[in-house]
């Protein structure tokens, strides 16, 4: 049951500090980009929240699949 408890704890932590990383890649590329092109930063950021939300998808199939296992698989493993 507590590598259950510590697995739950990495799949959501490590999901959300992979997030911000690529929130960050991803910001300051669209700043290196439009700083290059002005003009295309209307399409430049677009796109970017697209990847954005996609990006963002991860930690929150995360936390499903996390709570999941606490409330589903935890309960019935025998002690």
């Amino acid at each position: 049951m507590g590598l259950a408890l510590i697995a739950v704890a990495l799949l959501i932590g490590l999901g959300g500090l992979g997030t911000a990383i690529g929130f960050g890649i991803l910001g300051g590329r669209l700043l290196e980009g439009t700083a290059r092109q002005p003009e295309m930063a209307p399409m430049l950021q677009g796109k970017m929240f697209l990847i954005a939300g996609l990006l963002d998808a991860v930690p929150m199939i995360g936390v499903g699949l996390g709570m999941y296992v606490l409330f589903v698989v935890v309960p019935t493993m025998p002690v």
